[in-house]
Order: C-alpha cells, then structure tokens, then sequence
C-alpha cells in the first residue's frame, strides 16, 4: 500500500518541518509515502470563501484516484486513540487498497466536495492545531501505527 498525504500550504517553521521529514524517513521503512503541497488561495472577501474552498478542492480531487481510500481531517471528524488509529490503517491495508490518502484543509476548512468524497473522517483532537502541527501529528501518528501493527517497541 502507499500512503499519500495531500495538504494545503507549505511548512514553514523549521522545527516543525524537521520533525515532519523525521517521521516521513521512519514511514518509508513501512511504505511508500507522498506528500502533496496545494497553494491555498488567497481571498479577501469573505463572500468568496466557498469559491477560494472549491477551487482549492478541484485542486485536492485532481489529486486523488478513484479507488484511494480517502481520510480528511476535520473538525467534526471522529477521534480514535493511537490503537484504533492503527487498527483503521491495518483494516485498509488488508482490504487490498493500493492507496490511502489523508487530506489536511487550510485554515478556513474544506470544500463541502472534498468532504463527500472521504471514506472516513478523522479529527485529531477536540483542540485546535497550527496546520503545520496537524501535518507533523498525522505523521507521527502514522509511523505509531506501524510500529503498533508490527508490533514494535515504540508505542507505550
């Protein structure tokens, strides 16, 4: 299986972005993993939020295949711990599905169509993260879990 993680923006700060290629390094030895920056766009009329958020989901859709299993992360998604976390990933990867995509919005959210099309929705927290550290939770948390499904040390 291969891991795609589709996410608005770039990271900036360089602690966060350090600590984020860390854990992409350490998944690599699981899976194959993508990460695809989208240039949020920009707007300055608050009228034009569900345009900005629909071209951005154009954007985020003309990135996923038809047969990806798709998990956004949002606000209203569902939170598991770190084992159910890993049991979701684990019941993927021997379902036969060749890609998992995880999809982080920008900070105004997603479009309603990009909504639709998740097969799971997944909130981190009841807690409101930087976009940036949702970016480099998301991949800790995905190396956790196969460390989780080998069983490995790590997890405690």
């Amino acid at each position: 299986m291969k891991i795609k993680i589709i996410a608005l923006g770039k990271l900036k700060e360089t602690y966060i972005k350090e600590g984020t290629i860390e854990f992409l390094k350490r998944i690599q030895a699981y899976c194959p993993l993508d990460v695809v920056e989208i240039k949020p766009e920009q707007f300055f009329d608050e009228n034009l939020l569900e345009k900005s958020l629909d071209i951005e989901g154009d954007k985020i859709l003309a990135n996923i295949k038809k047969d990806s299993y798709v998990i956004t992360l949002e606000i209203s998604g569902k939170q598991l711990s770190s084992e159910e976390f890993a049991s979701k990933i684990n019941s993927i990867i021997c379902s036969g599905i060749s890609e998992l995509v995880f999809v982080i919005g920008s900070s105004h959210g997603l479009s309603v169509k990009v909504s639709q099309r998740a097969d799971f929705k997944l909130s981190l927290s009841k807690m409101t993260f930087l976009h940036e550290f949702a970016r480099l939770i998301l991949t800790e948390q995905i190396y956790r879990a196969f460390k989780i499904i080998k069983k490995e040390t790590y997890h405690k």
